[in-house]
């Protein structure tokens, strides 16, 4: 070994053991401040729509929404969540603001997507319950099956059976 050699290696070491003794502290950091640590997740999305009540049905009848938190008239406000409460959606009728073309608006600039297990099977019973069908079922290079509808009301759905889950589906409560 020539000196430089002999140099880098206490160099090294002590990085290393830097970085285990700091992921261990940070570690230790998180499950002592886990109980007061200010936590974020997303709440909801809101869209503003023609018919909030009649949309709110419809969701909860054929994508097993609930209907979380209605509210009163002119807005008729629906938090609606799917069965396990993982996913939250505001749908209301704002009359100040514009309405979305949601029939015109390409489903690659916003749709709303739900994981299923049998995408053929729910996208059959969209169709029969209102739905307009965009894309054939489709299964992705990663052997992820998707096909694209639009509501009733035009506003793009994205069904989903991936290949290799990104989220899992937790019980219903």
């Amino acid at each position: 070994m020539n000196h430089k050699t002999n140099l880098y290696i206490p160099v090294v070491l002590a990085i290393m053991v830097g970085l285990i003794l700091s992921v261990g502290c940070h570690k230790m950091s998180m499950d002592s401040s886990a109980k007061t640590h200010n936590r974020i997740r997303l709440e909801h999305v809101a869209l503003n729509v023609p018919d909030p009540v009649k949309m709110g049905d419809w969701y909860s009848r054929n994508l097993n929404m609930k209907v979380f938190r209605p509210g009163p008239p002119p807005e008729n406000p629906r938090f609606i969540c799917d069965e396990q409460g993982n996913m939250m959606l505001e749908i209301f009728h704002h009359s100040t603001a514009k309405l979305p073309d949601y029939h015109k608006l390409d489903p690659f600039t916003l749709h709303i997507a739900f994981m299923t297990d049998d995408v053929r099977a729910l996208r059959a019973k969209l169709i029969a319950a209102g739905a307009t069908p965009l894309k054939k079922v489709n299964v992705t290079a990663s052997g992820d099956e998707i096909t694209l509808l639009r509501d009733p009301w035009g506003i793009p759905i994205q069904l989903v059976k991936r290949a290799q889950p990104m989220l899992s589906h937790r019980q219903a409560k």
